[in-house]
């Protein structure tokens, strides 16, 4: 069994900054992408990036403030996510927040994994930058163009 991708990010922001950052759609389109849709448990969102159909995910849990799972319902431009589950892990840890990222599924034996680790790399430190700063560096943002070249 291949190990999944995962990424520890520690947070000097409070656990329900990072949920929110996480479930509302002003929060994940200022870290990763453009989204529309719920991030309530049950609800569906749509990420969109440089391909006109969006990547949908399914809200599996949505438990302030400690966790949000989604699994990826449909993606047209990485068919290789489709069944695969992003889960963030919030914790207190001495005063600031760690994010246990692990995205299920995502193993060496999908092709894309080196592109999509690059990207997770980066975004999981938009997420960091963004709760923080309030500021993040979203798909599209000049920090994730220059990563790109």
């Amino acid at each position: 069994m291949t190990p999944d991708y995962q990424k520890t990010v520690s947070v000097n922001a409070a656990p329900d900054t990072v949920f929110d950052a996480l479930t509302t759609l002003a929060g994940l389109g200022a870290w990763w992408t453009r989204v529309t849709g719920s991030g309530d448990a049950g609800g569906e969102l749509r990420f969109f990036f440089s391909h006109p159909d969006p990547c949908v995910m399914r809200v599996d849990e949505a438990t302030r403030p400690s966790v949000v799972r989604w699994t990826v319902t449909s993606c047209d431009f990485l068919p290789d996510w489709v069944g695969t589950r992003p889960v963030f892990t919030i914790v207190p840890v001495d005063g600031a927040t760690e994010i246990r990222f692990r995205h299920h599924g995502l193993t060496a034996e999908l092709d894309c994994l080196d592109m999509c680790t690059r990207g997770w790399n980066h975004f999981t430190e938009s997420l960091r930058v963004y709760a923080e700063s309030g500021v993040g560096m979203p798909s599209g943002s000049p920090a994730d163009l220059a990563r790109r070249r």
